[in-house]
């Protein structure tokens, strides 16, 4: 009976994440039938769903940790974080910034928060966000031109969220540099690209290294009943060797994502929670060169649990 029950659980797993679905291109109404590609996929979404996750119930979120060895994650080895906000739970998200680059670990604590990941992308040299940011109405980053291109954007500001009552709200920018401007929002913050929206994967180009490549990637989503969930995957290292944008993508859409919009990575990406061991940190972060705890790169902008 018991091997019964865990096959029908298996089951069902596979059928809420691997259920065909269709990617498309936000502007257009073409759609790919991926159907043979989720069937195909099974697997993976059932290691990931079914792995020995680490779960520490917290007050009003949830922290979800897993290592994924002998290249079982999307043929890899990978740590992964996730904090999980349930639809009922009084948490609310908000943006940091901070005029001098600074750790994650260290915005958390000068806003009072209880955890934080890293935001968006920014200027190493000068500090300053290269992707529009604005907090409580005040404008903190512009969208940064091509070098050849004052009008249109990076690829990497091609996707946008909003937060309504402290829950992000994502939304595709128009494509001119300055659109955030228009809008009334009092807290908007600009990354990407955006990678799963309104349950349709988003394709991603295949010319870019930053897109093909393994790296550290930190993201945002949301489940179809209003779950948020802040992720982290630990990069460049021989335990968790980092994934791609496009296996990121189905990682996200494994875990029941309808949408989720790409922020910084690589040494960037952090995860803190407020009384853990090492100082809160409790993934990896590897601007140090080492799988240690001790890797936090100075950031411009989180994303912060109050």
């Amino acid at each position: 009976m018991l091997a019964k029950g865990i096959l029908l659980l298996s089951a069902c797993f596979a059928f809420v994440f691997c259920s065909p679905r269709h990617t498309v291109c936000p502007n257009d109404t073409t759609y790919i039938d991926t159907t043979q590609e989720t069937n195909n996929a099974n697997i993976d979404s059932l290691l990931i769903v079914n792995g020995e996750w680490l779960i520490d119930s917290l007050d009003g979120f949830v922290l979800k940790r897993v290592q994924f060895d002998n290249k079982e994650c999307l043929g890899s080895n990978q740590y992964v974080c996730i904090l999980e906000i349930a639809p009922e739970s009084p948490r609310r998200l908000a943006f940091t910034y901070e005029p001098r680059r600074t750790p994650t670990s260290t915005h958390a604590k000068r806003n009072n928060a209880i955890a934080a990941i890293n935001g968006s992308f920014f200027d190493m040299k000068y500090h300053n966000p290269i992707c529009y940011l604005r907090i409580d109405g005040k404008e903190k980053g512009i969208n940064t031109p091509q070098k050849s291109d004052s009008i249109n954007r990076k690829y990497y500001q091609y996707g946008s969220m909003k937060l309504e009552k402290g829950r992000p709200v994502f939304f595709i920018p128009d494509s001119g540099r300055f659109a955030e401007r228009l809008l009334a929002d009092s807290n908007i913050m600009t990354a990407g690209p955006l990678l799963i929206y309104h349950g349709k994967l988003i394709p991603m180009r295949d010319d870019k290294e930053f897109v093909t490549n393994r790296h550290n990637r930190t993201a945002i989503g949301t489940k179809k009943d209003g779950t948020v969930l802040l992720v982290t995957i630990d990069g460049r290292m021989k335990l968790s060797e980092g994934m791609s944008l496009m296996d990121f993508q189905k990682l996200l859409y494994y875990l029941g994502c309808e949408d989720a919009l790409n922020l910084d990575g690589g040494g960037s990406t952090t995860m803190y929670v407020k009384g853990f061991e090492h100082s809160g940190i409790v993934n990896h972060p590897t601007d140090n060169g080492k799988y240690d705890f001790k890797g936090e790169r100075d950031v411009s902008n989180c994303v912060i649990i109050k």
